[in-house]
């Protein structure tokens, strides 16, 4: 037993390298993982002392223990059983193509990722491009929610920039897991923004066992009592206007809900920009057909570029106005003939949306100049009159005054090109017509 072994020195190596390995993964790590968490609950639970609806332990679960609850869900191993029949492939690569949608669909949250990264450069970023405003907000109505109903904003998509928005805005209530498009999933944003609770879409090549998962997932996380945030329109507005409602995850969310367990209540929200990021890109999408934006990595790198030196400059100015207005929540305890009809629901909801849309100094300038050309008094004439026709809308008038709103919107447009003065006459330019059309979409209805 005392009798020495000698050894070469590069196994002597291996042996000592198994065993540092062995040890960290025995007993280091678990350790440290065990740490960790117990960190985490404690900064979790500080956090929900503030939040006025906490976070839901649905979202605290591991991402694996999520995917293995949705894929072994009786609902998901008959569509895999019925696309492996339907498509001649062995059940078990029919289940593996079922692990690489959850895989997609599923996020993996990180409360710091959302309240530490992602809160502050939500903050940062609204505040650093536009002046935001809150609308109308229907504060006691909100307030007065059921603390164990599931909540769910619905809005109309305006811009990419709606995320960034209602997340900085809705930060005191709780963490928003919204429902997002294919242009998030490239790497390292997909990370990012999975790690922020959002799941992904796909909007093309979705056949029935892609459907079957998603609408599983969906029903998981009403069930759950995730707060969550999706726009009814199904995609960014390329006209302006708000588009007709899309049924999908609406329809989704309804299928096998138990209200007597858990109320359901939906949220309106209503967006408005005195400037959209991608007015350009997606009025050109609108005139090219079906849905094709032309916008490289490389255009956008370009102006995030320009931007940024135009700020280093001192040469930056803020896109103007940006609002979020609330409205009245609307309970399906309350309204049952809503929970049984996703068409009626919708189009509800999107009533509901498009009458708190803000009215912003832009669109109401270029509302009142598609009429045709006006001189400044002629125009402050027809901002008062129209602000007169709109006593339930929320008109954000800029430092609280009309005359200076009306300067402010001009200068916006002359600025782009949209509007030019000729002898006292303001009227859209030719090339201006278009974008002047857009932002006046946005209010029209309202009229």
């Amino acid at each position: 037993m005392t009798s020495q072994v000698s050894l070469p020195l590069w196994l002597f190596a291996l042996i000592l390298a198994f065993a540092v390995v062995s040890f960290a993964t025995h007993f280091l790590f678990p350790s440290v993982r065990w740490v960790l968490r117990r960190r985490l609950e404690r900064a979790v639970a500080q956090l929900n002392e503030r939040l006025e609806r906490p976070i839901e332990p649905f979202r605290l679960l591991r991402r694996y223990d999520l995917m293995q609850r949705l894929l072994y869900h009786p609902d998901v191993t008959q569509a895999i059983i019925e696309h492996a029949a339907e498509n001649g492939l062995r059940e078990d690569v029919a289940f593996e193509r079922a692990r690489r949608y959850a895989k997609e669909i599923v996020p993996s949250f990180s409360a710091f990722a959302y309240f530490g990264l992602g809160l502050r450069g939500a903050r940062w970023l609204s505040n650093t491009l536009y002046r935001v405003r809150l609308g109308r907000h229907e504060s006691e109505g909100l307030s007065a929610i059921d603390p164990s109903a599931t909540v769910v904003f619905v809005m109309n998509h305006r811009s990419n920039m709606d995320y960034v928005l209602v997340t900085h805005l809705a930060a005191n209530r709780s963490a928003l897991s919204y429902a997002v498009g294919e242009w998030a999933r490239v790497w390292p944003l997909s990370r990012l923004i999975r790690s922020m609770g959002a799941y992904f879409i796909r909007r093309t090549a979705r056949d029935a066992l892609y459907r079957k998962v998603l609408r599983r997932y969906v029903q998981m996380a009403t069930s759950g009592g995730v707060t969550q945030a999706i726009f009814p329109e199904g995609g960014l507005s390329l006209d302006g206007a708000l588009a007709p409602p899309k049924l999908g995850l609406l329809a989704y969310l309804l299928d096998d809900l138990d209200l007597t367990a858990r109320d359901v209540v939906f949220v309106p929200v209503g967006l408005n920009y005195d400037r959209v990021l991608e007015d350009k890109v997606l009025i050109a999408a609108d005139r090219q057909g079906p849905r094709r934006f032309d916008a490289s990595v490389t255009r956008v790198i370009r102006s995030v570029f320009r931007q940024v030196w135009l700020r280093l400059t001192g040469r930056f100015h803020r896109f103007g106005y940006a609002a979020v207005s609330f409205g009245e929540p609307v309970s399906l305890r309350k309204h049952p003939a809503l929970a049984n009809d996703a068409k009626e629901l919708a189009e509800a909801l999107m009533s509901r949306i498009a009458a708190i849309i803000p009215v912003l100094p832009v669109p109401l300038v270029a509302h009142l100049l598609m009429r045709g050309p006006q001189s400044r008094a002629e125009l402050e004439r027809a901002f008062s009159a129209a602000i007169a026709a709109l006593p339930e809308a929320h008109v954000h008038l800029a430092r609280n005054n009309r005359d200076y709103s009306v300067d402010f919107g001009l200068r916006a447009l002359i600025e782009r090109g949209i509007v030019q003065e000729r002898e006292g006459t303001f009227a859209l330019t030719s090339d201006g017509k278009p974008l002047a059309a857009y932002y006046a979409r946005s209010i029209d209805h309202l009229f």
